[in-house]
């Protein structure tokens, strides 16, 4: 899913356009280089796109060193919401970004008819798909098939919490009945997959958003020190267990498919149709576990995403 919190659009549309490689949450970064690079023949530059978490950080990093090794030179432009680079991509400014399939399909769909149109996201990846493709091709976007890695989102609570109440699920942390502050992004509130389907599927009483951003490092300390009881991540989040927080099992299944999915601006790939045989070779060798160690490698053993998209290029033959 990976909605992150909310900017608005002509601030974020003018960031994105402006600032390059700069600190902030909000600032545009390098996914493992603070410049353009190239390859050998120059076929030109391309704009990747994408989320500043730690597994975007990577598959930024892998697709800039799949486009370099065909001879473009790449730019990544890392944020920290769709409402900023999928506006850009729609208009050229960014070229590639890598998605998530229910994410992408829900933002395009709430953005074309509004916020209380019905989800047309579910846990059936072609029937997703096949509801993702004209919302995109209306915003002049190409969606490439889809990968069999999925990342979906999950919500986690401290370890000392979880056995001290006997929880592995959403519902057990449901049946306390005890009020929940839940560290999110804002726009988690009122969301079939977020705070939405936590209150009116498994009926917690959320009294608080607390607006921390996906899966960082504040979301996760604020769980371990009881500022708050339940926080937001991704089911490939390996960082977990080191820092006695636990998952909650979703088993009344709010979270829709997710699967990493290339959405590519359509102008750019009729230019460059070649890209579709890369991205897709790519995409069957990408597998969740996969996505799971690249995680635990940059966030716990503290490589950098661009070796470790090196590494997993090569492990595969894509390099």
């Amino acid at each position: 899913m990976r909605i992150l919190r909310t900017l608005g659009l002509a601030a974020a549309g003018a960031a994105l356009l402006t600032v390059a490689a700069c600190g902030g949450s909000d600032s545009l970064e390098g996914a493992g280089s603070d410049s353009p690079s190239s390859g050998g023949a120059d076929k030109g530059t391309v704009v990747v796109g994408g989320q500043d978490f730690t597994e975007s950080q990577i598959m930024a990093s892998i697709y800039q060193k799949l486009l370099e090794n065909e001879g473009y030179t790449v730019q990544t432009k890392l944020v920290t919401t769709r409402d900023v680079y999928l506006p850009e991509l729609s208009k050229g400014n960014v070229d590639i970004v890598p998605d998530y399939l229910a994410g992408i399909t829900d933002f395009l769909n709430t953005e074309r008819n509004g916020p209380d149109a019905p989800l047309v996201s579910s846990n059936d990846v072609d029937k997703t798909l096949e509801a993702l493709k004209p919302l995109a091709e209306a915003k002049g976007i190409s969606i490439l098939p889809p990968s069999d890695a999925t990342d979906q989102n999950a919500f986690f609570v401290s370890k000392d919490f979880a056995d001290q109440n006997n929880l592995s699920t959403l519902s057990d942390l449901a049946a306390l009945g005890d009020p929940i502050k839940l560290g999110a992004p804002p726009d988690c509130e009122g969301r079939a997959d977020c705070e939405g389907g936590l209150t009116g599927v498994y009926g917690l009483d959320i009294t608080e958003i607390v607006p921390l951003d996906f899966a960082s490092a504040q979301v996760k300390d604020a769980v371990k020190s009881g500022e708050i009881q339940l926080g937001e991540t991704g089911t490939t989040d390996g960082t977990l267990g080191d820092l006695g927080l636990v998952l909650l099992e979703d088993d009344k299944g709010i979270q829709p498919a997710q699967n990493l999915t290339p959405a590519v601006n359509s102008g750019f790939l009729a230019d460059n149709p070649d890209l579709a045989d890369l991205f897709n070779k790519l995409s069957a060798a990408l597998t969740t576990e996969d996505l799971a160690a690249m995680n635990v490698q940059v966030d716990l053993e503290r490589k950098k995403p661009a070796d470790v998209a090196q590494q997993f290029l090569e492990d595969k033959g894509l390099l």
